[in-house]
């Protein structure tokens, strides 16, 4: 029987993230990996990537965990949002916090690979990749999981980081709040004719959502291209040139002709929401307790906001004597983490709604509400902390 602290089931970058956090809080710690990241990344950008504000950035630097691949890592310094046939519009730029940029887009592997090349370097930290838990309990006396070689371990704590199908989740049955968005996320690395000025650009047509984020070479992109499922299948479906025709037209030609680059693929659109982020010696952080609509490209961000508040919880309960796996000493850290979940889960269920909403008098208002917000350099200042994680440089 093996005793540790803490058992984080899952090491992707959310898990990853606190495990490296927990570094100065005498806490040891073990990350359970079924699927281990092949350590080498394809000539082109993978179609799975992740905008990373300000905010994580300044935490993944304090671990050392910033991607040192600067050639793969695209900063972005502008924003713009506009809606097809109208001239409804907004943009703002870092320079509004007096910043150098607001985020940088990186593919989710590269920065999975840069969390788990400095967790290797850690002595508190016990990687078990290519390892699966087979059965796991926890109470009030104890958390238990058993590995599938046959390894029994106990912990303080169990933390579920395994994503929006977490495993954990299902063995732990916490009351959740779900629903299906009707939408599809398309996936794909774009070449464009036009460069992407360090732009992070989106167009709403209707029910279609569609997200060019700028890479680091200035004539690449990854999209997220949001549409009903259907609409999906048959955009993988097309030949290379009829799907760089749709999508030039439908990103009205802003950075000029389009050249797909490797694989599409459609990623169906889940709402998730645990009602509990924490019970008797367990919590659960990133999409394993809450999943959102990518039109805010917040995601991992949020997950990473929960790996840090959790990390200063335990590190505070180990300073001070405390249980950190009590329920009691955990409610803090679930209330900060629901509310800003939640909040941003209905912000993005509202837009979502009010942009697909195509009744003039809707089309109208929308219109007025975001060129007067262009125009309110308060309110772009709001929009442009918001962005970048409410940090102010």
């Amino acid at each position: 029987m093996q005793a540790t602290d803490v058992i984080i089931i899952g090491g992707g970058i959310v898990g990853l993230t606190l495990a490296l956090s927990l570094e100065h809080s005498g806490l040891k710690v073990a990350v359970i990996e079924g699927q281990m990241p092949d350590p080498e990344l394809p000539d082109i950008p993978e179609n799975r990537v992740s905008a990373i504000n300000l905010a994580s950035e300044t935490l993944l630097r304090s671990l050392d965990a910033w991607p040192s691949q600067t050639e793969r890592v695209g900063p972005y310094q502008q924003m713009e949002v506009w809606e097809a046939d109208s001239s409804a519009r907004i943009e703002f730029s870092a320079e509004l916090m007096q910043a150098s940029h607001l985020g940088h887009i990186i593919e989710n592997r590269l920065l999975q690979l840069s969390l788990l090349a400095q967790a290797r370097t850690r002595p508190h930290i016990q990687l078990l990749l290519g390892r699966r838990a087979n059965t796991v309990s926890a109470s009030e006396q104890g958390a238990f999981v058993l590995l599938d070689n046959g390894l029994p371990m106990t912990a303080r704590l169990l933390v579920g980081a395994d994503g929006a199908r977490s495993w954990l989740r299902e063995q732990l049955q916490p009351a959740m709040v779900q629903w299906d968005y009707d939408h599809s996320a398309l996936v794909a690395t774009v070449a464009v004719e036009e460069a992407h000025q360090h732009t992070a650009r989106q167009i709403f047509r209707g029910d279609d959502i569609l997200a060019f984020l700028p890479l680091a070479d200035t004539h690449q992109c990854s999209i997220v291209w949001s549409c009903a499922p259907e609409l999906a299948a048959q955009r993988v479906a097309l030949s290379d040139a009829e799907f760089n025709q749709q999508l030039a037209h439908g990103f009205d030609m802003r950075l000029g002709r389009c050249q797909v680059l490797g694989p599409r693929m459609a990623i169906p659109l889940t709402a998730r929401f645990s009602q509990q982020f924490c019970g008797p010696r367990w919590a659960l952080i990133g999409d394993a307790a809450h999943t959102v609509h990518p039109l805010a490209g917040q995601g991992v961000n949020l997950g990473i906001a929960d790996a840090s508040a959790l990390a200063d919880t335990l590190s505070q309960l180990q300073t001070t004597g405390a249980d950190i796996g009590e329920l009691a000493q955990l409610r803090a850290f679930e209330r900060e983490r629901k509310a800003e979940a939640a909040t941003l889960l209905a912000a993005m269920e509202g837009l979502k709604r009010l942009f697909g909403h195509a009744h003039p008098l809707v089309k109208g208002l929308r219109g007025l509400g975001l060129n007067f917000t262009d125009r309110c350099t308060p309110l772009k200042r709001k929009l442009a902390a918001q962005a970048a994680g409410k940090i102010h440089p």
